[in-house]
This record gives structure tokens, C-alpha cells and sequence, in this order.
């Protein structure tokens, strides 16, 4: 047993290492958040010194610098090749060296996309744009329900603890509402907005994008990613993002990765909101959070209401035959140019002709992945079927 002499000496110390931890700001383990430096359309400058101006503003944030070798303090991964960068990434992710990351041109399997934040220039309110990457549902009605609950988990995490949610005025967006309200009145709790135009509602019109009626703003991916690109850029002419934090997150069925995803046009103030957002949800548990709020979904009979969207907008095909996959193969090879409606389609034609496929989100929308070397005979498959024009687009 220690005499009391020993025991003031080690309550000295740890007095002073609490006091030189108060005053150096750092009130637990910091947050280690990666960020991919390859791909941007800007000079790497602009996404460093984003990285450095996340860290100063965040006492608990630290960030990684995964790509060439910069001028900085800031530790660096140096990866020179862009598909390296995103295994480095993957790896440090899942070797817990990195608890989440920030970085471009990641594809996202289908059913999982992406929940962005911005700052609405009507109120200055800040509000989550669900979803603006990625493809939650290849049937555009399942999609934005499911966008609607990523919406949800991503500002709870972010601390809100009862978001308020509203339907961009789309196609479909009655259908949405309907199948919303259905799972609410199943026992899943939603917070319906109302916009400000004088009729009200939960469906949401323009005004209410520029005034931010809603914490969360539901849309098709495609939709959102233009609304991230207007927020971002509108003061700045298009070429610059400066404005928000980025397209944010993905979130879905089996998302193991905190991964948060900047487009290439992203600066350095859109760069360091990024990195501070990515900090937020860790600290938020978003993966705990994903797999509960999911959890509470199905109980309120989320996959059934999900089958009767799929049932109602379900073509009738020639032919019910099953086409099982070929062996699985490593597919880093992508083809743009598929409507997200066809992509599954697309993928089952490839399995046909012996080809091992998967569906996926590219830099410029839904993409077809295959293995490199069979790139040039896939594309000319799916050009054979409609699917592609001409040559297609590989990215």
C-alpha cells in the first residue's frame, strides 16, 4: 500500500497533467481523421491548408494526410498512385489508425449514399441535404425513403436529437410522403417539417431550400448533388467550392467505414468543414446509431413498405430466369453512362456472358465495375444491349 507521502506525490501529478491538458486544450484522445489528397481539380495546396485549418480550429481533431508528400507538420501516409491512396485508406480504416476519412472519387456500393451539409443563404441555417452520392435504391421512391432515415441518423449523430424532416416537391414525392407517414404510424418516430409557403406541408418547394425549413432535406441523389454544387459555389462563379461541408457521409445497410466524400471542385473552407464534420459523427457513434435507427425502421415495417414501392413500379419482363454470378474477381475497372434505373439490369447482363460485375457509384453517377483487362469486352457487350452508347464512358 502506498504511504502518504507516495499517494500526494501521485495526486501532484496527475493534478499537473490535467492542468497542462487544460490549458493546451486537449480534454481526451483526439479524433485521427484521414484525408485523401489525390484527384482534385485544385492545387494539393488548398485541400493542406483546409486539413491545417481544421486542426486549428478543433483541439480534438488530428488529422492524416494520405497522398504525396506536402510541406506541412501535419503527418502524412505518402501514396502516389489514386487507387493505391484508397486501399491505404481502406486498410488504415479498418486497422483502427484512422476512425473516419474525407476523399474524392470513392464508389459506394448501391443501397448505400451519401447525407451533405450546407448552409442555407435564406436564414443561414444549417441544413442536411439526403443524399447527394451514391444510390440508396435502384427504384426512385425506395431510394428517397431511405434517404429520408440517412438523413435522420446523420443529424442525430450530429447531435440534433429530434431532426426535422422535409420532401424536396419531385416525382415521387407524394409517394415518399405517403410510405413516411405509414412507417411513422407504424411506431418509427419522424418529425414532419412545414414550409413556409402559405399552404404548409411537409413537402418542400424552393423557398424552403434557400430558408432551410427543414433539418433534413430529402431528394434523389442526383437532385442533391446539383443543390451541394449550388450552395457550395454560387458566390464564387461555379469553379471554387467555398461554401458548407462537403457531401458528407455515407450511410447504409453494412457501411462499415466513417468515409465522408468532397467533389473535386472542393476549397480549402469546404475542405476543413469536412474534416470537422467527419470529427462530429465519430464522436456522434453514427455507425452505432446507423444500426439502431435501421433496426427501428424494420420494426416499423420498413422492408414491406419498401416491396409494395418496388411492386408498384416493377416492369414485366419477358423472362423470369435466374442468372447467377460468375466467380468474384477483383473489379476496379469502371463504366459510366448507365441510368441508375438499368444498373442491376446491366450487371445481370455481363453475369450472362460470364463476366463478374457489381454495381457502384463512380465520380460522375451510377457505374458498372468489372476487372480492368475486361473492360473493353464489357463495354462492348452493353453497348450490344443498349445500355451504353457507342464506346460508353469508362472513368
Amino acid at each position: 500500500m502506498m504511504d502518504r507521502t507516495a499517494i500526494k506525490q501521485e495526486i501532484g501529478r496527475t493534478l499537473l497533467s490535467l492542468t497542462e491538458s487544460m490549458e493546451q486544450g486537449n480534454f481526451g484522445p483526439k479524433i485521427r481523421v484521414g484525408l485523401t489528397t489525390l484527384g482534385s481539380e485544385l492545387e494539393p495546396i488548398h485541400l493542406v491548408k483546409g486539413a491545417e485549418e481544421a486542426v486549428r480550429r478543433s483541439t480534438d481533431l488530428e488529422v492524416v494526410l494520405i497522398g504525396p508528400k506536402v510541406e506541412t507538420a501535419l503527418e502524412t501516409v505518402e501514396v502516389n498512385e489514386e487507387a493505391e491512396m484508397h486501399k491505404v485508406m481502406e486498410r488504415m480504416l479498418d486497422e483502427g489508425k484512422i476512425q473516419a476519412c474525407v476523399t474524392m472519387h470513392y464508389n459506394f456500393p448501391i443501397g448505400v449514399a451519401t447525407v451533405g451539409k450546407v448552409v442555407t443563404p435564406g436564414l443561414g441555417r444549417e441544413m442536411f441535404v439526403a443524399t447527394t452520392t451514391g444510390t440508396a435504391d435502384t427504384q426512385r421512391a425506395a431510394a428517397m425513403v431511405k434517404n429520408a432515415l440517412y438523413g435522420i441518423i446523420t443529424a442525430k449523430a450530429m447531435g440534433i436529437e429530434k431532426p426535422t424532416v422535409g420532401i424536396l416537391n419531385l416525382d415521387s414525392a407524394r409517394q415518399v410522403e405517403r410510405a413516411l407517414n405509414t412507417l411513422k404510424s407504424n411506431g418509427y418516430e419522424i418529425n414532419f417539417s412545414e414550409s413556409v409557403r402559405s399552404d404548409g406541408g411537409s413537402i418542400m418547394r424552393g423557398n424552403d431550400l434557400l430558408t432551410g425549413s427543414a433539418d433534413v432535406m430529402v431528394t434523389d441523389s442526383l437532385t442533391g448533388n446539383i443543390m451541394m454544387k449550388v450552395f457550395s459555389s454560387y458566390t464564387t462563379g461555379g469553379s471554387y467550392e467555398a461554401l458548407g461541408a462537403g457531401y458528407g457521409p455515407g450511410i447504409g445497410e453494412g457501411q462499415q467505414r466513417v468515409v465522408l466524400i468532397l467533389s473535386r471542385a472542393s476549397g480549402t473552407p469546404v475542405v476543413a468543414n469536412a474534416l470537422q464534420y467527419a470529427a462530429s459523427l465519430v464522436k456522434g457513434n453514427v455507425q452505432t446509431l446507423m444500426a439502431d435507427e435501421l433496426e427501428k425502421a424494420k420494426k416499423a415495417g420498413l422492408e414491406s413498405i419498401l416491396e409494395g414501392l418496388q411492386k408498384d413500379s416493377k416492369k414485366e419482363k419477358a423472362t423470369e430466369e435466374e442468372i447467377k454470378a460468375p466467380p468474384k474477381e477483383i473489379v476496379t475497372g469502371n463504366i459510366s453512362g448507365i441510368e441508375v434505373m438499368d444498373i442491376d439490369d446491366a450487371v445481370q447482363v455481363l453475369w450472362k456472358e460470364g463476366i463478374y460485375a457489381e454495381s457502384g457509384m463512380g465520380c460522375t453517377g451510377p457505374v458498372v465495375m468489372v476487372a480492368e483487362d475486361k473492360v473493353p469486352k464489357s463495354v462492348e457487350i452493353l453497348a450490344k444491349a443498349g445500355y451504353v452508347a457507342g464506346e460508353g464512358d469508362v472513368c
